[in-house]
């Protein structure tokens, strides 16, 4: 009946220099998350920090690229929405949010 009991034999001894197995998983999150932290959630941060202060220093007669690809000359501006003139007797009106560049001024007129 022995055969259908595999041994159990003891672990030799391991060497002096090895790691425990937890440790390693412990270092291999850490490396995780620096890797997460420099290549993902820094840049971003970044670029919202740099649009939240684009945002901020809009103002009247700035001319204005949005997400949507619009351009336009800043007419009103609010707290939350600001209004584009796209052409002469035309205007629009977006979230702030959605202004994605300020442009160069003279680039309405050169286009």
């Amino acid at each position: 009946m022995s055969f259908f009991i595999s041994p159990a034999y003891a672990e030799a001894a391991g060497a002096a220099g090895e790691m425990n197995p937890g440790v390693l998983n412990v270092v291999f999150l850490v490396g995780f998350g620096l890797i997460f932290y420099f290549f993902m959630w820094r840049p971003q941060a970044k670029r919202a920090k740099e649009h939240k202060e684009l945002l901020a220093s809009l103002s009247k007669g700035d001319e204005v690229l949005t997400a949507g690809g619009i351009l336009g000359k800043v007419v009103k501006l609010n707290d939350d929405y600001v209004v584009l003139e796209v052409s002469e007797g035309t205007e629009l009106t977006f979230q702030k949010a959605h202004v994605s560049a300020v442009l160069p001024k003279g680039t309405l007129k050169s286009i």
